[in-house]
């Protein structure tokens, strides 16, 4: 069964620092690519940053310079490290994995709340 399990959200002051993680079932290498989505409270799904199979990562306008997604294959786990967050950050963020041949995994979600 495939799965991705998340952790790593929490509540951090505006400036400061997170990372996310994300563990999935079965090796990361079984997706096409990873990454992340957040939605805040009233608003739409913004798609923030993807790692490709091959390890090319990109990112949103929004996080570019703040946000860095990696991987790590022994732990078979992606992160995203979360770097100068803003209370615009504030959102649930979800690991989000598209499957060879199509399809996409998504994960249960993580709050990240920034305080000002």
């Amino acid at each position: 069964q495939v799965q991705l399990v998340e952790s790593g959200g929490g509540l951090v002051q505006a400036g400061g620092s997170l990372r996310l993680s994300c563990a999935p079932s079965p090796s990361i290498f079984s997706f096409r690519s990873m990454g992340w989505y957040r939605q805040a409270l009233g608003k739409q799904r913004e798609w923030v940053a993807a790692i490709s199979n091959g390890g090319t990562t990109n990112y949103a306008d929004s996080v570019k310079g703040r946000f860095t997604i990696s991987r790590d294959t022994a732990k078979n786990t992606v992160y995203l490290r979360m770097n100068s967050l803003q209370p615009e950050d504030t959102a649930v963020y979800y690991c989000n994995a598209d499957q060879f041949g199509g399809g996409v995994v998504r994960g249960q979600g993580t709050q990240v709340t920034v305080s000002s």
